[in-house]
């Protein structure tokens, strides 16, 4: 021992000649970079070291030692209660510890590069080419992990001769380590053309005994196929008489001597029913016909066991304890069937029609007269909701979650830079004339998406002209806006006779166009909101709804002059442009609530003006930066409290999987009967930002429509159960 020991300390005077590079090879013209990671393990210790490979523009390739890492295999005995790992294990333990190497380098290192991992075990090379489930814990747990950080690079195998951490696993001396140049250079190959490098896949020529395979104990199942006799038809009616009809000619083949003919009779008809569910429950219940014919009770865990089951003439009946009662023997006794087998829901189908649609009560009490499936109200459950005349009576529309607030909302901006716009009316205006009827007019309500400001404008007709010019006098006075949000006004279909007129004016694609041609010269934008999708543009239908609110209130049935009912307009429109955007401060040094008229005259509208201050020396007071101020203050104020309002979600906060393209679907017309509602298909799904699918194109008999999911209703069909839409539908 102490010769070893001074043999050690007289070589570590070598390291004093030992140098390492600084610089890793690489150059700002350098064409490429990758690491290389190198990993290997033996009984005594483990480690791992990654090297850089640059390949210059002159096509010369350097290659340096970046970093390294070792460590003592004892130790790692002593951490799992001195039991001794495999040389295979190791050998993994020191592949994850270059994983862990290589995300420090990559936290560390900016510049991109590509990555290789190179070990000289098989069994290694083995287990992270397949999935870590087929092996037993300590390797499953590695391989998982190895394979998430090492994600999208491949393990290559490399002979133990070349690979430089062979000088960490087995040891060397200080000497030896000037002398070995594959430490510091790495392997001779790796800076030469890439076809002369190992290769990736190598022999297994390993025992597969220490592959640590997972033992899998597989039960064969005895399971019994249910008769192809019950998917013939989706009639009961019409399985039970062909079956009689069978029974029938096996009849009339064994007993020659009496020959049945002419039309099935009811005693026929209950034979077949009879066979077709002894049939049914010795599919499904054989274990318990088995024990009930040997004279034994079910096991207590069988499905049925509390229902006490009995055996009549060959049928698993309820035995029950209604044996007194004076009703039939069919409804004392019931014949018991699984929920899941095809004949149950044949059975509840049946009586589901025959009843009229009938709901989930009556439906299970019908059918519990004769028969006793198990878990009837969940079978009774999922028989109306897939029935199809029970959906389209009383549909139920998709939803998506809420989405993200548009930039156009959420971005500041000057008042009515970002507007949407609306109908609303008709409103009666008392003629000059006052012979002449009442004249017609509509109000055009534009709103900043911004700031909720309102601006009302009197529209003579539903002409595009008028339209126009009322467009016109709005930024006259307001300034041109960027975009101009509407709606196609779809929605303004109803039973009301005097909408109509608006309903054809905003239908009409010229008008579209128009209005559209004459934005284009102004460079104004013009965006239109899916069709009957009034979610889309609640902004203004909110403005819509409170203008409204106050008229009729005020003004009411009354039929005004000109001049009062403009005068009537503006005040409403003072009053909405003074209501609060955030709720009111309690902090009595807070300047009053901000509201969308701070942002027009830096005041509310219906506050008395401030005195005037131009009398007081201008040494005690700059107005500009007093104005100026107040404006950043009022915008500080929007984004602390009035944008951070907008963050929850008040309805529709539930992620719902997207419709697919194919989809059967009822469109939702709200002045219809829901049987009156068209049926289409889905041809085109249109994404928002969130990937979420909240408008779809539908193709009906009357041709192709661009609606909103809340206006649409997915068929409960098999087709759409297996392709689309949400977990609800």
């Amino acid at each position: 021992m102490q010769q070893f020991w001074q043999e050690y300390r007289l070589n570590l005077t070598a390291l004093s000649s030992f140098s390492i590079p600084r610089w890793i090879g690489y150059k700002a013209e350098a064409v490429s970079m990758e690491l290389h990671g190198f990993c290997d393990a033996s009984d005594k210790a483990y480690g791992a070291c990654i090297y850089t490979r640059c390949t210059l523009m002159d096509s010369s390739v350097e290659v340096r030692l970046l970093i390294a890492k070792s460590r003592v295999a004892l130790l790692e005995d002593l951490k799992r209660n001195k039991k001794r790992l495999s040389t295979p294990r190791l050998e993994l333990s020191s592949a994850l510890l270059l994983c862990h190497l290589y995300e420090k380098v990559k936290a560390s290192i900016r510049i991109p590069h590509n990555a290789s991992f190179w070990t000289d075990s098989t069994i290694v090379v083995h287990w992270l080419s397949s999935l870590p489930s087929r092996w037993r814990i300590f390797v499953a747990n590695r391989v998982s992990e190895i394979q998430h950080i090492t994600k999208g690079f491949v393990w290559n195998h490399v002979a133990g001769a070349e690979n430089p951490v062979d000088v960490i696993s087995r040891g060397m001396t200080p000497a030896q380590l000037l002398y070995h140049s594959i430490w510091l250079e790495g392997p001779a190959w790796l800076r030469r053309d890439r076809s002369t490098w190992p290769v990736a896949s190598p022999e297994e020529d390993f025992d597969r005994t220490l592959l640590e395979e997972r033992s899998a104990v597989a039960i064969p199942a005895q399971s019994k196929p249910n008769s192809e006799l019950f998917g013939l038809h989706s009639s009961l009616f019409v399985l039970v008489r062909r079956v009689a009809w069978i029974r029938r000619f096996i009849h009339n083949c064994r007993h020659p001597e009496e020959v049945r003919s002419g039309n099935i009779n009811h005693i026929e008809h209950q034979e077949a029913m009879l066979s077709l569910v002894r049939l049914a429950q010795n599919e499904s219940f054989p274990e318990e016909i088995s024990a009930l014919q040997r004279g034994n009770q079910v096991k207590p865990s069988s499905p049925i066991h509390k229902l006490w089951p009995i055996l009549v003439e060959g049928v698993l009946r309820v035995g029950g304890r209604l044996s007194e009662a004076p009703v039939s023997s069919t409804r004392k006794h019931p014949a018991i069937l699984c929920y899941r087998h095809p004949l149950s829901k044949l059975i509840v189908v049946d009586y589901h029609l025959r009843l009229f649609h009938a709901g989930q009560q009556l439906l299970t009490s019908s059918v519990r007269e004769k028969y006793w499936p198990t878990q009837i109200r969940r079978l009774a459950n999922t028989i109306i909701h897939e029935c199809v005349s029970c959906f389209r009576n009383k549909p139920k529309v998709l939803d998506q979650l809420m989405a993200n607030l548009p930039s156009e909302r959420v971005s500041p901006a000057p008042p009515f830079v970002k507007v949407g716009v609306d109908y609303c009316g008709p409103f009666f205006v008392a003629n000059s004339n006052r012979r002449a009827a009442p004249r017609k007019y509509f109000l055009a309500v534009f709103v900043c998406l911004v700031t909720k400001a309102v601006h009302l404008e009197l529209v003579g007709d539903l002409t595009s002209a008028a339209f126009i010019a009322a467009f016109k006098r709005f930024v006259a006075r307001r300034g041109k806006p960027v975009l101009v949000m509407c709606d196609n006004a779809l929605n303004f279909v109803g039973a009301r006779r005097e909408l109509s007129e608006l309903h054809r004016l905003f239908r009409n694609q010229k008008f579209q166009e128009s209005v559209a041609e004459s934005a284009e010269e102004d460079e104004i934008e013009f965006r239109f909101i899916p069709a009957r999708s009034p979610n889309f543009g609640g902004l203004w239908e909110a403005a819509v709804k409170s203008f409204k609110g106050h008229f009729k209130r005020t003004v009411g049935s009354k039929i005004l002059p000109h001049d009062a009912m403009h005068t009537a307009i503006v005040q409403i429109e003072v009053i909405l442009n003074s209501r609060p955007l955030t709720p009111v401060s309690s902090d009595p040094m807070d300047f009053e609530a901000l509201t969308p008229g701070h942002f027009l005259i830096q005041r509310p509208l219906t506050a008395v003006p401030e005195p005037d201050l131009s009398h007081l020396p201008k040494n005690r007071l700059s107005l500009w930066q007093e104005m100026q101020d107040f404006v950043q203050h009022m915008w500080k104020v929007w984004s602390r409290q009035y944008l951070s309002d907008l963050n929850n979600r008040t309805k529709w906060t539930r992620q719902r999987n997207n419709i697919s393209v194919g989809t059967m679907v009822v469109v939702r017309e709200d002045n219809l009967p829901p049987l009156k509602w068209k049926l289409g298909r889905i041809v085109q799904v249109h994404a928002g930002t969130d990937g979420n699918i909240r408008v779809v194109t539908v193709k009906t008999q009357d041709g192709l429509f661009r609606r909103a999911i809340s206006k649409i209703c997915v068929l409960p069909i098999r087709d759409n159960q297996t392709d689309s839409t949400t977990e609800d539908h």
